[in-house]
């Protein structure tokens, strides 16, 4: 249970808020306050000379100061902007922006491998942190062979991943309730207990948000009748730029926000918000989102996630503590970001010693590589184009010129799919090649 922050009424918080404001507004401790945007459960054990409600009075006036305020129906929500969040937005201004690669060292030749990966990665984490129950090499050796799913787990990372693809294609689009809906019917296709209720907007209240550790309700949706009016005043937010200025993360944060808030739909409101965060980003020109599995982090930190919804409803709709979360959240998946290209660019140099065998391409290295590390690995022709992003001649090419080197053994799994596996002769031609 999120304790409930000190009743301030409004004259109250003008005639306490100011003196005791112009009393800290210097002190180091109201700053750290506010660029951590800490909530009240953690202000009121700060040390000061002031009772922890007058610091929380101070507090409160400081953002007031620097607040913005949002209307979405006859809902009223607000945000304050910190110290903290400038840095970050600037951060992210220079490095998920501007020209591809600038700052994290991804060359356009590398671009599709690098993206492919990161989408399966955003696909399998957001779909576990909704109940699915699988491995992420599992999950992953299902998107590259393209197989078909075996149960409502893979159907789940399966649609995840068709669902950001799809909006990738669709960058420049805008968010109406239509495509909202369809939207919601893509990550949502044959995972419902419901197949009726699949892009359809719920049509009654019996929905709760609930904690599943406690099972104590934490949300409790607006009204059934008001989703239309809500999601209608969403999507203007999102297509248009009026009224004062917002900065586009900001914005992309709050849409994220109001989805689950409005909570539209019976299921997946969760994996559906996450998308259309990414939608928004990609809209408005920060390319690098499409490699971020901001989904990953969120997985991770699931409590500091929910409490960040909490903190805001429990405190005047403060949209600040969730945009400050997930600001946090998204340079975690950054620096992930750069951590995995710095892997993989060491892998592909180790890879290079490879090259050294006669008639062996970069590709045909990356896969002796594989199995030098895998035997046991089982390749196919569609994980190769996937992969590599190549057609599938290239794909075959690359497989088949393995195997008459002798590196590769072909099993024909029927008439016409073949798989291919490491030859018995693998380790004795790296021997013969010195490697």
């Amino acid at each position: 249970m999120i304790e409930s922050t000190p009743k301030i009424e409004k004259n109250e918080l003008y005639s306490k808020g100011v003196s005791l404001y112009v009393k800290l507004q210097s002190d180091d401790l109201l700053k750290q306050i506010n660029n951590d945007y800490l909530y009240w459960d953690k202000v009121k054990y700060k040390k000061t000379i002031h009772s922890p409600e007058e610091l929380w009075y101070a507090v409160k006036f400081s953002r007031l100061l620097k607040s913005q305020l949002i209307t979405f129906g006859k809902y009223q929500f607000s945000f304050t902007t910190t110290g903290y969040l400038q840095k970050s937005l600037h951060h992210f201004d220079l490095n998920i922006g501007g020209n591809l690669g600038s700052n994290v060292g991804i060359v356009e030749t590398d671009k599709s491998k690098y993206l492919i990966s990161s989408i399966m990665e955003e696909a399998i984490s957001s779909s576990q942190m909704e109940g699915a129950a699988t491995t992420r090499k599992k999950a992953k050796e299902m998107l590259q062979k393209e197989l078909k799913p075996k149960n409502r787990s893979e159907q789940m990372i399966l649609n995840n991943y068709e669902t950001i693809q799809y909006i990738t294609q669709h960058r420049n689009d805008n968010l109406s309730l239509e495509n909202l809906l369809y939207i919601h019917s893509l990550i949502t296709k044959n995972t419902l207990d419901k197949p009726q209720e699949e892009g359809v907007f719920r049509s009654n209240d019996d929905i709760y948000v609930v904690n599943h550790t406690t099972s104590e309700v934490v949300h409790q949706p607006p009204h059934y009748v008001e989703v239309n009016e809500l999601l209608t005043a969403l999507c203007d937010f999102f297509n248009k730029d009026t009224g004062e200025f917002i900065h586009p993360i900001i914005k992309g944060i709050i849409v994220h926000f109001m989805i689950a808030w409005i909570h539209p739909f019976t299921d997946g409101n969760g994996r559906t918000a996450r998308t259309l965060f990414y939608w928004y980003m990609l809209k408005k020109g920060y390319w690098l989102t499409e490699y971020l599995s901001i989904s990953r982090i969120i997985k991770d930190t699931k409590n500091q996630y929910e409490k960040a919804y909490l903190y805001t409803e429990n405190d005047e709709n403060d949209l600040t503590y969730f945009v400050t979360y997930h600001l946090k959240t998204m340079e975690k998946a950054f620096d992930a970001l750069k951590e995995y290209i710095r892997r993989k660019q060491k892998e592909a140099k180790h890879a290079a010693q490879f090259l050294k065998i006669p008639n062996v391409n970069e590709r045909q290295a990356q896969i002796i590589k594989l199995l030098h590390e895998e035997s046991d690995r089982v390749l196919n022709i569609k994980e190769m184009e996937n992969r590599f992003q190549v057609s599938n001649f290239t794909a075959r090419s690359d497989l088949k010129g393995l195997e008459e080197l002798g590196f590769l053994t072909i099993i024909q799994v029927n008439k016409i799919k073949q798989s291919f596996i490491k030859s018995d002769r693998f380790d004795e031609i790296l021997k013969k090649n010195k490697l």
